[in-house]
């Protein structure tokens, strides 16, 4: 629940905590500027007026506490409504001591700021229509951003073109609401405003642009938290031989002892500016260890959670026909991954051995030992995924929350088109469209509340 007082003004270190070269912190409200301008003095100690109604950028200034010195700064100031706030703001970057930090943070909390909440100043901007709440969720997914292609997308939400196009989507059946609300004030007089025909047409436009976003929530995920790739095979396939030339580090135990793997060891790789998240598990074979039936457990659970599943097999140990059987009992457990088959300990045969036994040119075959043929699995795993199209497409669906209300919205118009066919009374069509229009509502904050806004913006970072 949301209980801010946005009459305060609130102060917190935007810049990521410990020791830099600089750090910048940030004040928000009616008093940011009186309460900065308390602080600052000329090189001769001579008080600086700051001017409210002009924005200053980089002024070189003291900070002064009783006549002490606490440090050298430069300010930034930013007026209503210009600001990322809409209300006035101050930056003031110091150098980077820990000591430095708090010792202005306490100045000033000292003269009248409070500390910000978590993700206050963006819910401020918020509140102040700077930008819509898909826009706002979209600014910590940019923060949290660590490939190029969730960068991209979380920037091209952040610039507004996924809420224009939802708002856009909703504005399409207000209208349409509208009339057949206006229907229903007359319906004694049994005039129709609202054209079955065109309300159907705009339901199959509707329907047909929601379930596309709603199928590109696949690809959203993966591109927001990374790509699931689950490495599996029989024990002493190379699975963590694998795992660890993929991150050029010893990440996992690699042993000639069957079974050494136990459990699944995850790690994270950008490749090509898309992030993958490896899954190294147990090798997958007849046992009656207890510690490693529970590991194999564990190696179907990633299975069926993976976007891709590497099928990683000795090529000196399973001919074609043999590879074959094993894919054939995996397949059960892969259902929407894709499978990746890669033949390994290509260092230890020939290769007219190797095209005789695998005539299916659909193999990719590496020596993970010696490292060889590493960096086109790398191009493989990448091209699994290629992102060209995001640069001409903002509608990627990257946000569970945003998904949910889609599907919402989805059900609804369905439900109306049903109806449509069917003859369903006006009074029956306008409440599913109704409850369509909300589910859209609720992705830009056009419908909210205060759990809501508490929920997201709980999970922002303090001083964003």
């Amino acid at each position: 629940m949301i209980s801010f007082n946005f009459k305060d003004t609130i102060v917190a270190l935007s810049t990521a905590k410990g020791t830099g070269a600089i750090a910048v912190l940030r004040l928000s409200g009616p008093e940011a500027v009186e309460i900065t301008e308390k602080l600052l003095f000329t090189k001769k100690l001579k008080k600086i007026t700051l001017n409210k109604q002009v924005a200053s950028a980089n002024l070189f200034c003291l900070i002064v506490d009783q006549k002490e010195v606490i440090d050298e700064v430069l300010v930034n100031t930013f007026v209503t409504p210009k600001s990322y706030t809409g209300e006035d703001c101050v930056e003031v970057s110091c150098h980077g001591s820990i000591f430095i930090q708090q010792r202005l943070l306490q100045l000033f909390l000292n003269n009248g700021a409070r500390m910000a909440e978590p993700g206050e100043f963006t819910l401020r901007a918020f509140m102040n229509k700077k930008f819509d709440l898909s826009q706002a969720e979209a600014v910590a997914d940019l923060i949290a951003s660590n490939s190029e292609a969730s960068h991209r997308v979380a920037l091209k939400q952040m610039r507004g073109g996924f809420s224009q196009k939802i708002k856009l989507l909703r504005n399409d059946l207000i209208n349409f609401a509208s009339l057949i609300e206006l229907e229903l004030d007359f319906s004694e007089e049994d005039v129709e405003f609202a054209n079955r025909d065109q309300l159907n047409l705009l339901l199959v436009n509707l329907i047909q642009l929601i379930t596309s976003l709603l199928n590109s929530f696949e690809i959203g995920n993966v591109l927001k938290n990374g790509v699931p790739v689950a490495i599996v095979g029989k024990p002493n396939a190379g699975k963590s031989t694998l795992l660890n030339t993929l991150l050029q580090e010893e990440r996992a135990i690699v042993s000639e002892i069957p079974g050494t793997t136990r459990d699944t060891i995850e790690a994270e790789l950008n490749i090509s500016g898309i992030l993958f998240r490896f899954i190294d598990t147990a090798g997958l074979r007849n046992t009656e260890d207890h510690i490693e039936k529970i590991g194999i457990h564990r190696t179907y659970d990633s299975i069926s959670k993976a976007a891709i599943v590497i099928y990683l097999f000795d090529v000196n140990e399973l001919n074609s026909f043999e590879l074959n059987n094993e894919l054939e009992l995996l397949k059960i457990d892969i259902q929407t991954a894709k499978l990746l088959l890669v033949g390994n300990k290509i260092d230890e045969s020939n290769s007219q051995s190797i095209h005789n036994n695998y005539p299916n040119n659909q193999i990719e075959f590496i020596s993970a030992l010696e490292q060889v043929n590493i960096t086109n699995l790398k191009k493989v795993l990448a091209k699994q995924f290629e992102f060209a199209n995001l640069e001409s497409s903002d509608n990627i669906v990257t946000n569970a929350r945003h998904a949910n209300s889609l599907k919402i919205a989805l059900d609804n118009l369905q439900k109306v088109k049903e109806g449509v066919q069917t003859n369903l009374s006006g009074e029956l069509l306008a409440q599913n469209i109704r409850m369509a229009i909300q589910a859209l509502g609720l992705i830009t904050g056009e419908v909210s509340s205060d759990d809501l806004l508490g929920n997201i913006f709980s999970k922002f970072c303090i001083g964003k």
